[in-house]
């Protein structure tokens, strides 16, 4: 700063400062009425400006060749505000502060078609979205024999060696809503066995970082022996809710028509020995509905834990047993059924997905996850595996 610009700056100081003094011994009314003082030839020589703060009294801003200088006579200080004060019609105001650099994306952020979680949790399906022109390829795996007791299953890894259900299904995205699926379970039991599933979704709310509910709907038939008889027919809503930054949660309610078509579930009385003519009166329900509740917390952005559970109503899969009266005389029956549980850990690798399962139940289609088909309560689980990748 030359020479000749600081007497410049000092001496509109001073004349700024009389002309606070005098103000402040005057009434407002007459500080109104005074006249902005004539700056000294040096001053208008080096373009200084002066500027008193109406908001603030006692406080001035002087401004010099591009410097402006903010003076607080009451404190006796003097602060170069050039680059941190705005000008307004009433005079200087406090610039507000640089917008802070956008707030680096969490790693729990998610964006659509990314969900941290998959088309199922263990048993309970999601409404995770499925991309226009993605095949999605899942395999569901549950062996037979169950954890417990451990002094059996142990020696058998835990149930790993007993015989075990693949399935598997594949879905593809018609456009970035509708979506299109056929899945096949092997299982092979009384009133079920070799189904197919043929439906179809549409995703109307998809979960991102900024979108905290999704919501699909979907519907589907179930045909036995490769799709040639025995049908069931489901509808169904699948709703995903995100908390925080960690948990979702999910419930997915589902109506299944003719899940006891043509009773074949229903005890007949050449299914026992002697004849049982009561099995002839016993009637299991024809439909069913089910409600799928279930959770996942991101221990890391690629590990997830996972649990579901399934009451229903009306028709339930499980074990119709005899009741004895007379030796060998069977005069009723009563149904054994629970509902599906399970929990689990998956990890995420870009478009895989892997998740070790514990559940009670081998059945995985719509009509049939909501059950124990091998008639486990809670207690007793069996290890089963989801598998998922993206294409």
């Amino acid at each position: 700063m030359t020479t000749k610009r600081v007497s410049g700056i000092l001496a509109a100081l001073c004349a700024a400062i009389c002309c606070i003094n005098i103000s402040g011994q005057a009434t407002e009314a007459e500080r109104k009425e005074l006249p902005t003082p004539t700056p000294p030839a040096e001053i208008a020589q080096s373009k200084v400006k002066v500027v008193f703060d109406d908001s603030a009294p006692g406080i001035i801003y002087i401004e010099s060749n591009g410097q402006r200088l903010r003076v607080d006579a009451a404190k006796r200080t003097v602060e170069d505000v050039t680059a941190g004060e705005t000008k307004t019609d009433t005079g200087y105001t406090a610039k507000a502060p640089a917008a802070a650099d956008d707030e680096e994306e969490s790693p729990y952020d998610f964006d659509k078609g990314e969900e941290p979680y998959d088309f199922r949790i263990v048993n309970v399906p999601t409404p995770r979205s499925i991309p226009k022109k993605s095949w999605n390829l899942a395999f569901t795996h549950r062996f037979s024999e169950t954890l417990d007791p451990l002094s059996t299953s142990a020696p058998h890894l835990f149930g790993l060696d007993s015989f075990g259900i693949a399935s598997f299904g594949l879905t593809y995205g018609f456009t970035d809503k509708l979506y299109g699926t056929v899945y096949r379970s092997p299982l092979c039991q009384k009133g079920l066995c070799r189904t197919i599933e043929i439906g179809v979704g549409y995703n109307w709310l998809s979960s991102d970082k900024d979108q905290r509910i999704a919501l699909a709907t979907y519907a589907s038939v179930e045909g036995n022996d490769n799709f040639t008889e025995e049908f069931t027919y489901n509808l169904q809503a699948r709703i995903a809710a995100r908390l925080g930054k960690r948990v979702y949660l999910f419930f997915s309610p589902a109506v299944h028509i003719n899940s006891n078509g043509q009773g074949r579930f229903d005890p007949r009385p050449t299914d026992f020995f002697p004849p049982a003519p009561v099995a002839a009166t016993f009637r299991l329900p024809t439909h069913g509905t089910s409600f799928g509740f279930g959770g996942t917390f991101l221990i890391t952005p690629n590990v997830v834990a996972l649990v579901d559970f399934v009451p229903r109503a009306g028709f339930k899969l499980g074990r119709v047993r005899p009741i004895f009266g007379a030796p060998f005389q069977i005069v009723g029956f009563r149904n054994e059924s629970y509902p599906s549980f399970g929990f689990g850990v998956q990890r995420n690798v870009g478009k895989h997905a892997f998740a070790l399962t514990f559940s009670n139940t081998q059945a995985t289609t719509t009509s049939r996850y909501n059950s124990s088909n091998v008639v486990l309560p809670a207690q007793h689980l069996i290890i089963g595996f989801n598998l998922t990748r993206r294409f």
